[in-house]
């Protein structure tokens, strides 16, 4: 079952690129001398159908009930190539390994609710300005970063009554 949605985070809105998340991986495969087949287009096509968080097992229900057959190893081996050719990013969760978009997708940050398994996402000027200096300050030019706050969402914040005096503080 796929972690529920926050009704806090806005979903982002996607770039404009001149390219499709298809296009691009069968460029990426061209590359390496491999070929765009049609289970990988189908995992592109699917993907790319919504914007989500989703891990393998989560992909591979999805495909079944749209009616698509599609093996377990293709379905992993192939989210490891769309990682590589940037098109997804994992997250590493705590329970979990996650995939969402990378190609298309403004860079942005997120928090994960270890309750639910909700994942939220959002982007913090002040958080960027802060990587960057810290960047110039060792000589290293950043061009990007992973952060993720893991805690508890609001919803499951508030349904945690405390029984004991300490679970208040």
């Amino acid at each position: 079952m796929s972690p529920p949605s926050a009704a806090e985070s806005p979903p982002l809105a996607p770039l404009q690129f001149d390219q499709r998340p298809e296009e691009k991986f069968r460029e990426f495969l061209e590359i390496r001398g491999e070929k765009l087949t049609e289970p990988r287009r189908l995992l592109v096509r699917h993907i790319y159908s919504s914007h989500k968080h989703f891990d393998a097992d989560e992909l591979i229900a999805d495909l079944q009930a749209a009616g698509h057959r599609v093996s377990r190893a293709t379905v992993y081996r192939t989210l490891r190539l769309l990682v590589e050719a940037h098109l997804l990013r994992e997250l590493r969760l705590t329970n979990r390994t996650a995939y969402e978009h990378d190609y298309g997708y403004p860079s942005h940050d997120h928090m994960h609710c270890t309750t639910c398994g909700a994942v939220l996402e959002f982007t913090n000027e002040e958080l960027r300005n802060l990587r960057d200096r810290v960047a110039a300050a060792h000589g290293f030019r950043a061009t990007g970063h992973r952060f993720i706050i893991t805690g508890q969402c609001g919803t499951c914040a508030r349904a945690r009554s405390p029984r004991r005096r300490l679970d208040r503080i």
